[in-house]
Protein backbone atom coordinates (compact mmCIF):
# COMPACT_ATOMS: atom_id res chain seq x y z
CA UNK A 1 0.00 0.00 0.00
CA UNK A 2 1.69 3.38 -1.09
CA UNK A 3 1.60 7.00 0.75
CA UNK A 4 -1.52 8.81 0.91
CA UNK A 5 -1.28 12.70 1.17
CA UNK A 6 -3.24 12.02 4.32
CA UNK A 7 -0.26 10.14 5.77
CA UNK A 8 1.95 13.50 6.34
CA UNK A 9 -0.43 14.87 9.39
CA UNK A 10 -0.08 11.16 11.01
CA UNK A 11 3.71 10.70 10.19
CA UNK A 12 4.39 14.47 11.62
CA UNK A 13 1.96 13.39 14.70
CA UNK A 14 4.59 10.03 14.99
CA UNK A 15 7.57 12.69 14.94
CA UNK A 16 6.54 15.10 17.62
CA UNK A 17 4.79 12.02 20.07
CA UNK A 18 8.42 10.09 19.81
CA UNK A 19 10.48 13.35 20.14
CA UNK A 20 8.75 14.24 23.37
CA UNK A 21 8.85 10.46 24.51
CA UNK A 22 12.41 10.49 24.06
CA UNK A 23 13.56 13.00 26.28
CA UNK A 24 12.98 15.61 28.77
CA UNK A 25 15.41 17.40 27.38
CA UNK A 26 13.38 20.53 25.63
CA UNK A 27 15.90 21.90 23.62
CA UNK A 28 17.10 18.29 22.50
CA UNK A 29 13.40 17.37 22.32
CA UNK A 30 13.16 19.94 19.53
CA UNK A 31 16.44 19.59 17.88
CA UNK A 32 15.15 15.68 17.35
CA UNK A 33 11.90 16.71 16.30
CA UNK A 34 12.84 19.31 13.85
CA UNK A 35 15.36 16.56 12.22
CA UNK A 36 12.68 14.67 12.17
CA UNK A 37 10.46 16.87 10.52
CA UNK A 38 13.58 17.50 7.83
CA UNK A 39 13.60 13.68 7.07
CA UNK A 40 9.81 13.29 6.75
CA UNK A 41 10.02 16.32 3.84
CA UNK A 42 12.84 14.54 2.11
CA UNK A 43 11.08 10.97 1.77
CA UNK A 44 7.69 11.55 1.51
CA UNK A 45 7.45 10.97 -2.39
CA UNK A 46 4.97 9.18 -4.52
CA UNK A 47 5.29 5.73 -4.31
CA UNK A 48 6.81 5.56 -0.99
CA UNK A 49 5.91 3.33 1.88
CA UNK A 50 4.89 5.03 5.20
CA UNK A 51 6.17 2.85 7.52
CA UNK A 52 9.33 3.56 5.79
CA UNK A 53 9.20 6.66 6.53
CA UNK A 54 7.94 6.16 9.90
CA UNK A 55 10.86 3.85 10.95
CA UNK A 56 13.24 6.74 9.46
CA UNK A 57 11.53 9.25 11.13
CA UNK A 58 12.06 7.19 14.73
CA UNK A 59 15.43 6.47 13.78
CA UNK A 60 16.42 9.64 13.44
CA UNK A 61 14.95 10.72 16.62
CA UNK A 62 16.62 7.72 18.40
CA UNK A 63 19.71 8.83 17.31
CA UNK A 64 20.01 12.55 18.54
CA UNK A 65 18.49 11.60 21.71
CA UNK A 66 20.06 8.76 22.41
CA UNK A 67 17.24 6.63 23.79
CA UNK A 68 16.61 3.75 21.34
CA UNK A 69 13.14 3.06 23.15
CA UNK A 70 11.58 5.85 23.78
CA UNK A 71 7.91 4.13 24.15
CA UNK A 72 9.33 2.04 27.10
CA UNK A 73 7.22 3.79 29.94
CA UNK A 74 3.87 3.56 27.10
CA UNK A 75 5.23 -0.36 26.44
CA UNK A 76 4.57 -1.11 30.26
CA UNK A 77 1.82 0.77 30.81
CA UNK A 78 0.11 -1.28 27.84
CA UNK A 79 1.53 -4.57 29.36
CA UNK A 80 -0.83 -4.34 32.62
CA UNK A 81 -3.54 -2.36 30.76
CA UNK A 82 -3.75 -5.12 28.10
CA UNK A 83 -3.94 -7.87 31.03
CA UNK A 84 -6.48 -6.17 32.87
CA UNK A 85 -8.24 -6.16 29.82
CA UNK A 86 -7.68 -9.21 27.99
CA UNK A 87 -8.89 -11.04 31.81
CA UNK A 88 -11.80 -9.46 31.92
CA UNK A 89 -12.98 -10.27 28.37
CA UNK A 90 -11.41 -13.59 27.55
CA UNK A 91 -14.64 -15.97 29.32
CA UNK A 92 -16.54 -14.36 26.93
CA UNK A 93 -14.51 -16.19 23.70
CA UNK A 94 -15.03 -19.75 22.82
CA UNK A 95 -12.73 -21.83 22.03
CA UNK A 96 -13.19 -21.79 18.37
CA UNK A 97 -10.69 -20.18 15.65
CA UNK A 98 -13.77 -18.16 14.88
CA UNK A 99 -13.93 -16.70 18.33
CA UNK A 100 -10.78 -16.57 19.01
CA UNK A 101 -9.83 -14.80 16.02
CA UNK A 102 -12.37 -12.26 17.20
CA UNK A 103 -10.16 -11.94 20.43
CA UNK A 104 -7.40 -11.33 18.61
CA UNK A 105 -8.66 -8.39 16.24
CA UNK A 106 -10.13 -7.09 19.64
CA UNK A 107 -6.64 -6.50 20.62
CA UNK A 108 -5.56 -4.50 18.00
CA UNK A 109 -7.58 -1.77 19.32
CA UNK A 110 -4.87 -0.74 21.75
CA UNK A 111 -2.75 2.37 20.18
CA UNK A 112 -0.79 4.74 21.03
CA UNK A 113 -2.98 7.66 19.82
CA UNK A 114 -5.51 6.66 21.19
CA UNK A 115 -6.13 7.38 25.29
CA UNK A 116 -6.37 4.31 26.92
CA UNK A 117 -9.73 5.16 28.61
CA UNK A 118 -11.57 5.01 25.00
CA UNK A 119 -9.82 1.69 24.82
CA UNK A 120 -11.05 0.30 27.73
CA UNK A 121 -14.46 1.55 26.43
CA UNK A 122 -13.91 -0.12 23.15
CA UNK A 123 -12.90 -3.62 24.50
CA UNK A 124 -15.27 -3.79 27.65
CA UNK A 125 -18.14 -3.22 25.18
CA UNK A 126 -16.83 -6.11 22.99
CA UNK A 127 -19.05 -4.90 20.21
CA UNK A 128 -17.08 -6.68 17.19
CA UNK A 129 -18.07 -8.13 13.53
CA UNK A 130 -15.44 -7.97 10.34
CA UNK A 131 -16.35 -5.52 7.75
CA UNK A 132 -14.54 -8.38 5.41
CA UNK A 133 -14.60 -11.37 6.94
CA UNK A 134 -12.86 -14.46 5.90
CA UNK A 135 -12.84 -15.75 9.28
CA UNK A 136 -14.52 -18.77 8.14
CA UNK A 137 -11.61 -19.87 5.86
CA UNK A 138 -9.13 -19.16 8.95
CA UNK A 139 -9.56 -23.34 10.32
CA UNK A 140 -9.27 -24.76 7.41
CA UNK A 141 -5.95 -23.07 6.46
CA UNK A 142 -4.41 -23.81 9.63
CA UNK A 143 -5.20 -27.48 9.81
CA UNK A 144 -3.85 -27.69 6.13
CA UNK A 145 -0.54 -25.95 7.37
CA UNK A 146 2.65 -27.82 8.47
CA UNK A 147 4.68 -24.63 9.19
CA UNK A 148 2.87 -21.18 10.43
CA UNK A 149 4.50 -17.69 11.40
CA UNK A 150 1.80 -15.42 13.70
CA UNK A 151 2.73 -11.88 13.24
CA UNK A 152 2.32 -9.84 16.34
CA UNK A 153 1.83 -6.33 16.58
CA UNK A 154 1.81 -4.09 19.92
CA UNK A 155 2.67 -4.40 22.69
CA UNK A 156 -0.56 -4.40 24.39
CA UNK A 157 -2.60 -6.91 22.72
CA UNK A 158 -0.35 -9.85 23.41
CA UNK A 159 -2.51 -11.02 25.95
CA UNK A 160 -4.92 -11.84 23.17
CA UNK A 161 -3.01 -13.44 20.91
CA UNK A 162 -2.14 -16.44 22.70
CA UNK A 163 -4.99 -18.13 22.22
CA UNK A 164 -5.12 -18.08 19.29
CA UNK A 165 -1.56 -18.93 18.44
CA UNK A 166 -1.83 -21.81 20.71
CA UNK A 167 -5.26 -22.98 19.43
CA UNK A 168 -2.98 -22.28 15.56
CA UNK A 169 -0.36 -24.84 17.48
CA UNK A 170 -2.51 -28.02 17.87
CA UNK A 171 -2.34 -28.19 14.29
CA UNK A 172 1.20 -27.60 13.23
CA UNK A 173 4.29 -25.67 14.00
CA UNK A 174 3.49 -21.98 14.86
CA UNK A 175 6.28 -19.10 15.45
CA UNK A 176 5.36 -16.24 16.91
CA UNK A 177 7.49 -13.34 15.68
CA UNK A 178 8.18 -10.16 17.41
CA UNK A 179 10.53 -6.64 16.09
CA UNK A 180 14.22 -7.73 16.98
CA UNK A 181 14.74 -4.40 18.50
CA UNK A 182 12.13 -1.65 19.61
CA UNK A 183 10.36 0.26 17.03
CA UNK A 184 7.12 2.50 18.02
CA UNK A 185 5.38 -0.24 20.83
CA UNK A 186 5.75 -3.19 18.81
CA UNK A 187 6.25 -6.17 20.38
CA UNK A 188 10.20 -7.28 21.04
CA UNK A 189 11.04 -10.26 23.24
CA UNK A 190 11.64 -8.26 26.24
CA UNK A 191 8.18 -7.32 26.30
CA UNK A 192 7.48 -10.73 25.94
CA UNK A 193 9.72 -11.41 29.40
CA UNK A 194 8.15 -8.15 31.13
CA UNK A 195 4.55 -9.34 30.29
CA UNK A 196 5.20 -12.86 31.83
CA UNK A 197 4.60 -14.59 28.56
CA UNK A 198 7.76 -16.54 27.91
CA UNK A 199 6.38 -20.03 28.28
CA UNK A 200 2.94 -18.92 26.75
CA UNK A 201 4.39 -17.46 23.78
CA UNK A 202 6.80 -20.16 23.53
CA UNK A 203 8.91 -20.41 20.10
CA UNK A 204 9.74 -16.85 19.13
CA UNK A 205 11.61 -15.55 16.16
CA UNK A 206 12.41 -11.71 15.55
CA UNK A 207 12.19 -10.25 12.16
CA UNK A 208 15.15 -8.96 12.36
CA UNK A 209 14.54 -5.29 12.23
CA UNK A 210 13.52 -1.85 14.42
CA UNK A 211 10.61 -1.17 11.45
CA UNK A 212 7.26 -0.72 11.44
CA UNK A 213 5.63 -3.10 9.42
CA UNK A 214 7.89 -5.18 7.06
CA UNK A 215 10.62 -4.16 5.37
CA UNK A 216 12.16 -7.27 3.51
CA UNK A 217 15.56 -5.20 2.41
CA UNK A 218 16.62 -4.63 6.58
CA UNK A 219 15.19 -8.45 7.40
CA UNK A 220 17.21 -11.21 9.06
CA UNK A 221 18.18 -13.93 6.38
CA UNK A 222 16.66 -16.51 9.16
CA UNK A 223 13.00 -14.30 8.62
CA UNK A 224 13.14 -14.67 4.80
CA UNK A 225 13.19 -17.99 4.72
CA UNK A 226 10.78 -18.58 7.07
CA UNK A 227 8.36 -16.10 5.68
CA UNK A 228 9.13 -17.60 2.25
CA UNK A 229 8.87 -21.21 3.32
CA UNK A 230 5.45 -20.66 5.26
CA UNK A 231 2.42 -22.96 4.26
CA UNK A 232 0.33 -19.82 6.71
CA UNK A 233 1.29 -16.51 7.90
CA UNK A 234 -1.13 -14.84 10.73
CA UNK A 235 0.22 -11.01 10.09
CA UNK A 236 -1.89 -8.50 12.92
CA UNK A 237 -2.04 -4.73 12.21
CA UNK A 238 -2.21 -2.24 9.66
CA UNK A 239 1.52 -2.12 9.46
CA UNK A 240 1.76 -5.77 7.90
CA UNK A 241 -1.48 -4.89 5.87
CA UNK A 242 0.13 -1.73 4.71
CA UNK A 243 3.64 -3.63 3.83
CA UNK A 244 2.27 -7.21 2.39
CA UNK A 245 -0.65 -6.64 0.88
CA UNK A 246 1.10 -5.72 -2.29
CA UNK A 247 2.99 -9.45 -2.35
CA UNK A 248 0.75 -11.68 -5.19
CA UNK A 249 -2.14 -12.95 -3.30
CA UNK A 250 -1.90 -16.77 -2.90
CA UNK A 251 -4.34 -17.55 -0.27
CA UNK A 252 -1.19 -17.49 2.71
CA UNK A 253 -1.03 -14.75 4.17
CA UNK A 254 -4.41 -13.52 6.55
CA UNK A 255 -4.57 -10.17 7.70
CA UNK A 256 -6.26 -9.63 10.98
CA UNK A 257 -6.93 -5.15 11.88
CA UNK A 258 -8.62 -2.69 12.71
CA UNK A 259 -8.62 -0.29 10.04
CA UNK A 260 -7.66 2.82 12.49
CA UNK A 261 -6.66 5.05 9.61
CA UNK A 262 -8.24 6.76 6.55
CA UNK A 263 -5.59 5.61 4.26
CA UNK A 264 -5.92 1.95 5.38
CA UNK A 265 -9.62 1.96 5.20
CA UNK A 266 -10.02 3.41 2.29
CA UNK A 267 -7.52 1.07 0.46
CA UNK A 268 -9.78 -1.86 2.04
CA UNK A 269 -13.02 0.28 0.87
CA UNK A 270 -14.51 -0.01 4.30
CA UNK A 271 -15.32 2.35 7.05
CA UNK A 272 -13.03 4.18 9.39
CA UNK A 273 -12.87 1.95 12.20
CA UNK A 274 -13.58 -1.27 10.86
CA UNK A 275 -12.67 -4.65 12.26
CA UNK A 276 -10.70 -7.00 9.05
CA UNK A 277 -10.05 -10.46 8.71
CA UNK A 278 -9.18 -11.05 5.08
CA UNK A 279 -7.39 -13.65 3.01
CA UNK A 280 -4.54 -12.67 0.89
Amino acid sequence: MRISSQCYTCLTNLDRQTSDLATEDHALRERARKAGEEVLQREFQPGQLSVVIASAIQDTVKGITGNDDPYRAMKDIEIETGRQLYLFVRAQFEDSFPSLLELAALGNSIDFFRPIEEVKKEIAGRQLSFTINDSSLLENKVRKARFMLYLADNTGEMFFDMPLLNLMRKHGRTIYVVKESPVQNDVTREEIFRAGLDQEAGEVMTTGTATAGMDFSRASEEFKTAFAGADFILAKGMGYYETLEELPAEGRIFFCLKAKCRPVAEALNVPLGSYIAMLH
